[in-house]
């Protein structure tokens, strides 16, 4: 069972929503789409539903084009962040509608709606009506319809962000699990690297409508292929310097150098872009190789055991996640330090030169 998109693209009133894109989902896979709001992540899964016919390209599921086939034809689920549930009907009926079209029998449809209605811990709500529950459980209700559907294709637009944390964390886990039960090819849209990495399989990251790159979780995640990869992969985004090397010296945008060691030692000579995550800014130096950076403290927010600092860095923009509590004076100096093995180098146009070391030793 394979979902297979060949040169697919997406032209709105002379706006491309999606580039010309190739892109093979197998069975019994998680497959995250990872990217900002408006990066196409909606878009194709509707090309991948069927509920838009993409502008060029052909859409294959199993072999077969169904490129103009209808929606209700094929054998798909999709569950959006806007839960769609019909008021009207119990929770027990909006979970057993999908059964009933398919005219499986009473019995089968009663199995299923508990089954589904205790994972997703609705049992105690199925005499209720959808406006009778909160957000969160309206939405658990619709993605029990989706669970009792027995779909091929199982496709989620962002759908646990508004439940709370607890459930969001339990159903990270076990949807999963219970969809690649089934062999599904399971489809997962999210804004959040952390909740990609949670996840796992596959990951697809998107940008401005572009699959930019497309593998493991863990692989894309540690070797980005592109600065721009990079920078979906990461919450905060990752932050960039432009450097320079000469023999073995390292030059940073500021003028400040350092003798090249590690990934960088082996780099030609030229003119490159370095890249680190936020969690790799230091406020104490861990070893005579650390790099130190000056910068101008403008913003710091606390999260309760992590503070985020905002830096300025010779017109650069910078954010560091720093573990503990921080009583930082705005506007101050403050000098940053950086482990070499956690910088990426890029080109100048932004193709991956040198993973960080730590990541090629994952």
């Amino acid at each position: 069972m394979t979902l297979e998109l060949r040169n697919v693209s997406k032209v709105v009133e002379g706006q491309t929503h999606i580039h010309p894109t190739d892109l093979t989902l197998n069975k019994g896979t998680m497959n995250v789409l990872l990217g900002p709001t408006q990066s196409g992540k909606t878009s194709l899964m509707r090309l991948m539903a069927g509920l838009d016919v993409p502008t060029t390209g052909q859409v294959f599921w199993q072999g077969e084009d169904v490129t103009g086939m209808r929606v209700q034809d094929r054998k798909v689920a999709m569950v959006y962040q806007q839960f769609i549930n019909y008021p009207s009907m119990t929770v027990y009926d909006n979970i057993a509608s999908p059964l009933r079209l398919m005219r499986k029998s009473g019995a089968d449809v009663d199995v299923a709606v508990r089954k589904a209605a205790e994972l997703m811990q609705l049992s105690p709500m199925l005499d209720r009506k959808p406006l009778e529950l909160s957000g969160g459980q309206q939405q658990r209700c619709a993605l029990a319809r989706a669970l009792v559907k027995d779909a091929g294709l199982v496709l989620l637009d962002e759908p646990l962000a508004n439940l709370d944390y607890k459930l969001r964390e339990e159903l990270r886990v076990e949807i999963p699990k219970i969809f690649e039960e089934a062999g599904s090819i399971f489809v997962y849209a999210t804004t959040e690297p952390e909740e990609a990495l949670l996840l796992g399989g596959n990951t697809a990251a998107l940008w401005e409508g572009r699959v930019r790159q497309f593998g493991l979780t863990p692989d894309v995640y540690r070797q980005p292929a592109d600065a721009t990869t990079a920078r979906v992969f990461s919450d905060p985004p990752m932050n960039f310097l432009k450097v320079s090397k000469s023999g073995s010296k390292i030059t940073f945008g500021d003028g400040q150098s350092a003798t090249a060691s590690g990934a960088l030692s082996a780099l030609p000579d030229g003119q490159f872009l370095a890249g680190f995550r936020p969690n790799h800014v230091e406020l104490q130096s861990n070893g005579s190789d650390a790099l130190t950076f000056a910068t101008t403290l403008n913003v710091t927010e606390l999260t309760g055991s992590e503070t985020f600092i905002h830096l300025a860095h010779h017109g650069e923009t910078w954010v560091g996640l720093v573990h503990g509590i921080h009583n930082l004076e705005l506007g101050a100096a403050l000098d940053v330090h950086i482990d070499p093995r956690h910088i990426y180098i890029f080109s100048e146009s932004g193709d991956l030169v040198a993973p960080a070391a730590y990541a090629q030793a994952a």
